[in-house]
Formats: C-alpha cells, structure tokens, sequence
C-alpha cells in the first residue's frame, strides 16, 4: 500500500510538470528593438507597461541609436521584432533572401522645408533653383523624387549629411532652407525663432505620388520566428496598435513614456513633435498596398536604398 502511495505520488509530481515545462518556454520574452526617434515613438507605452508587468506577453526591449545595430540583431537572431526604417527593412530583406518580413507601419511622412525667414516658399515651385540642404540618403532621395515629379530642379546638398548636424546648422542661421525630420525640427524651431515651416512634404508627396504612400517606418519580424511563434506576432501586434493609440488618446503620458524609454530625450519636444509626427498603425493589405507602392518609387528614384529590388509578396506578414 505504502509502494503503491509513492507511485500515485511521483504521476502526480509528473503530470504536474509537464504544464509548468511547457509555461516556462511560452513565458520567454519576445525580443524588440527599436531605434531612437520617430520610428521608436509608438512603441514607447508598451515598453512602459511591459516594465510595470501589464503587457499581455513578457518582452525585453533594447532602444539603439545605430541602424545597423538593429539589423545586425536580426540576422543573428538576437532580435525577433524590430522597429525600422522602411527602406532599410527592404534591403535587409534582400540581402537576406527573405528572412525578414513586415508586420506594420508606424510611422508616415516626418520630412518639413524650413526656411531662416530669406526666401519665400509658399509651394514646392518656388525651390527651382535655389540650393535645399538635407541629411544623405532617404531624406535626399526622398525630396530629389519630390521635386522630379514635379518638374522642379534643385541643387540638395549633403554637407551635413546627418540630421543632427543639418539641425545644428539650421538653428545656427548658416543654412537658409532645409529638408529635416521630426522631432529635429521641433527642437531647431524651439531654439532659432527666425525659422519658418513653409511645406509638408507628406501633403506635396500625396499630390503626385500614390495617396498614404510615402511611408518611413515599419515594425519587421524575422520570418523564423513569425513561422515558429504566430501567436505571440499576433499579440505583439495588439499591444502595439494600443500602444500607439496613446499617442493619439493621451499625447502627455506618452511623451512621457518616450523620454523614459529614451526613444528621445525631452518630453516637452516629443509633446510637441508628436502631431507631425505622422506616426501610425496599419497592417494586413493596407500595409502591403501602400508599401508597395512606396517601394515602386525608390525602386527609381534610388534602388540602392532598397537593396537594389522591390520585395515580393513574402515579404508581407498578415495575420489571418
């Protein structure tokens, strides 16, 4: 009898164990990067609540200033989920032959002209001929695209081929118009009161490209673990897609949340950049839609900066 007691013990002990195995390895954090800035900015309230143990999965979130940091985590599978530009998603995408995929755009047009207060810009017509300063890469190909379309010929100058560097020559008067990104702009407009935002890229984009097409930043999975962990993709979306209404429901706590997250230094400037922000939440065929399209335009304007193709229809992560 007594043998018999051990027995039933040691099933019980046993079958008891086997859930508690199978809750440890659902309980690992999905891991999330995220640069710094705009494409950082919808991703702020879940790195919050994830902190305060609400999020409806555990996760371990890691904020780089370097692109390349976040695309080196991907391909080394160090990071599952990534917050990235939407060009550079692309190219990572081809460079690995698809082991990347797009699960969400988050953030829409962040590109403004602004003026020191000597030229008079009331539409993208009056650029023809005038010299505009703006970062290297996207920004550049981006309103070098702009002004082709619309048959305006200007000299873009990359000497102060970052941002940063472009916003401290704004704010320092040496630069008398220039394409910058939010919240930079925020910042130079706070420090230099002579600077006027005369054009909304995103509003000139919409009147020659495709509507809701000029898209800069996206949420990416790697293909693995999407193929491996559908689930918790589909619960990372949820939570983002609360995450991101806080910006619209709530625009204090979230700059407040972004600072703390130090996705951007300064709540004040992020309170205030937040409306030109642009930042957004659309996936399924949306997302494809306006990507796509977006792509089609790079794939001329500078197919370089999409890895040389547009990417194909795996490319699109739906959730069904």
């Amino acid at each position: 009898m007594k043998k018999l007691s051990v027995l039933l013990a040691l099933l019980l002990v046993l079958s008891l164990s086997v859930p508690a195995v199978a809750s440890a390895a659902s309980a690992e954090p999905v891991r999330v990067f995220t640069l710094n800035g705009t494409t950082g900015f919808g991703l702020a309230g879940l790195i919050a609540e994830n902190k305060d143990g609400g999020a409806s999965q555990e996760y371990s979130f890691s904020v780089e200033t370097d692109a390349s940091n976040v695309t080196a985590a991907l391909v080394n599978g160090d990071c599952d989920i990534a917050a990235l530009p939407t060009n550079a998603a692309a190219a990572l995408y081809n460079k690995t032959e698809g082991k990347v995929q797009v699960i969400a755009l988050n953030t829409l047009g962040v590109l403004y002209v602004v003026t020191d207060g000597s030229v008079e810009v009331s539409s993208i017509k009056d650029l023809e001929g005038q010299t505009v300063y703006a970062p290297a890469q996207n920004p550049s190909f981006l309103f070098q695209a702009l002004c082709d379309a619309n048959g305006v010929k200007v000299t873009v100058d990359n000497s102060f081929a970052q941002p940063a560097e472009l916003n401290t020559a704004v704010t320092a008067g040496k630069v008398a118009i220039a394409v910058l990104p939010e919240p930079l702009l925020t910042v130079a407009c706070s420090q230099n009161k002579d600077l006027k935002v005369v054009l909304d890229l995103t509003e000139e984009w919409d009147k020659v490209f495709t509507p809701g097409s000029l898209v800069q930043g996206c949420a990416v999975v790697r293909t693995a673990f999407a193929e491996e962990h559908p689930d918790a993709v589909a619960a990372f979306l949820k939570d983002y897609e609360a995450s991101v209404q806080l910006l619209a429901d709530d625009v204090k706590t979230a700059a407040a949340c972004i600072e703390d997250a130090g996705i951007f230094q300064k709540a004040a400037v992020a309170e205030k950049a937040i409306p030109r922000c642009n930042i957004c939440f659309i996936t399924g065929e949306e997302m494809e839609t306006q990507l796509a399209a977006f792509y089609d335009i790079l794939k001329d304007a500078a197919p370089q900066s999409i890895g040389g193709a547009v990417p194909g229809s795996d490319f699109y992560f739906i959730v069904k």
